[in-house]
């Protein structure tokens, strides 16, 4: 993957919360690309995988790309409307002792003309998340269309992403 990469997220207000959303489009039905973001092999191409039974409302999620020692986080499944929308939240202690950081990831796939858009949209509790979180998702879902595409998922190169990427996603969250 080239290392000119730019942001694409924008900011949005949903039910008063401030959300970064970005889109990726994929040359696949949406049952193929619902298939990527769900099923626990797929998401290990990629982010992660889970473990659990999502009928019980929540699933052990482990984020294996961020490296051997990573911690399950609990994810809350709040919506899931096969193939059209997930939504789940996790909730993230903050370093100060303050309220938990709630994680709302809404994932809409919207199908057309052969072709899938996946519109990625996260919750943030704090603005200042973002010049973390902006780059974060900008990474992991050039790796989920390199999966997708059959491309090297290890040539999509974290450090093209972060820190370059944190200052344009601060301004489009500051104020």
């Amino acid at each position: 993957m080239s290392t000119d990469v730019t942001p694409t997220g924008r900011r949005e207000t949903r039910g008063g919360q401030a959300f970064l959303v970005l889109e990726r489009t994929f040359p696949a039905p949406a049952d193929a690309v619902w298939a990527a973001i769900t099923e626990p092999e797929r998401l290990r191409r990629w982010i992660g995988t889970w473990a659990g039974d999502p009928a019980a409302g929540f699933v052990d999620f482990r984020m294996t790309a961020e490296g051997e020692d990573a911690e399950n986080e609990r994810m809350a499944i709040c919506e899931c409307d096969p193939p059209r929308r997930l939504v789940v939240e996790s909730r993230t202690p903050t370093d100060d002792g303050g309220p938990d950081d709630v994680w709302r990831l809404e994932l809409d796939l919207v199908e057309s003309g052969g072709s899938t858009t996946l519109v990625f949209a996260q919750g943030l509790s704090r603005p200042e998340m973002a010049e973390n979180v902006g780059p974060g998702w900008e990474y992991y879902l050039d790796r989920l269309v390199a999966a997708e595409s059959g491309e090297s998922v290890a040539a999509v190169d974290w450090d093209s992403y972060h820190p370059a990427l944190s200052e344009p996603y601060r301004r489009i969250f500051a104020g």
